[in-house]
């Protein structure tokens, strides 16, 4: 039985959205339309995703759908992120997914979770939201740098460096800053802060214990996921990048 009345977890919504208004109109800050309408899409967002999340929970076979769907929207975001055109697009998809691919199937086939679409679904659909971050992290900072010191580029090129080769310092440095925000996460679990799927388990019933044991499983995932996704964008895009001056992003 859930813990959350539906009732009283939307007054709270409310009354947490009119503290963040409130605090807005007293500092004179003006984006009171952004945060309403950033709250109200995830209020429309969540209900559609709980709806077919749980559709799929009662036609597992919807599962493998369901995040290749997922996998494709990471891949737009990203390619967006980026600004690397759609013609990239395949090589930034097999950044997120094969990242993803290898956390989930590391951790079922070791039987750490259970193989059913109720344990994969939501474990999978953490790891590729952090597959995906990190490859925009990668990709948008990569370009960035490689623009901004475009003649390290060219003197690379001029000694008879490949493309790749010209942009590797630049990679390097793109993946270690990308996986900071990762392994600050798996650093402060527990004492700076709560991760979501701990506080989710103990919300839902769980022992602490369990949800101890199933967060460390998120977090040892999504740095193993994020570490290829990141490795892997920065080692494809370099190919491009090497070769013409990207534009620097807003």
């Amino acid at each position: 039985m859930s813990s959350v009345d539906p009732l009283q977890s939307g007054l709270a919504v409310v009354l947490l959205v009119a503290v963040a208004m409130a605090t807005l109109s007293v500092a004179g800050v003006r984006i009171h339309r952004d945060a309403l309408v950033a709250i109200a899409r995830a209020a429309v967002q969540l209900v559609v995703v709980a709806l077919v999340i749980a559709w799929v929970f009662r036609h597992p076979e919807g599962a493998v759908v369901y995040l290749g769907v997922m996998v494709v929207a990471a891949t737009a975001t990203s390619v967006r992120r980026i600004r690397c055109g759609w013609r990239l697009a395949p090589q930034v998809g097999l950044s997120i997914a094969l990242g993803a691919a290898i956390a989930v199937g590391l951790v079922l086939g070791s039987g750490a979770l259970r193989f059913s679409s109720e344990t994969i679904v939501p474990f999978a659909a953490q790891i590729v939201g952090g597959a995906m971050t990190v490859t925009s992290l990668t990709g948008s900072r990569l370009r960035d740098d490689v623009s901004q010191d475009w003649s390290q580029v060219e003197g690379w090129l001029a000694l008879g460096a490949t493309p790749r080769q010209a942009v590797a310092g630049f990679g390097r440095v793109a993946i270690a800053r990308a996986l900071i925000p990762a392994i600050d996460q798996t650093r402060s679990a527990g004492l700076v802060t709560l991760p979501g799927a701990f506080v989710g388990l103990l919300l839902g019933g769980a022992s602490p214990a369990e949800a101890a044991e199933v967060q460390l499983l998120v977090l040892a995932g999504l740095l193993a996921a994020e570490t290829v996704a990141a490795v892997l964008i920065g080692r494809l895009l370099s190919g491009w990048l090497g070769t013409t001056r990207p534009e620097l992003l807003d």
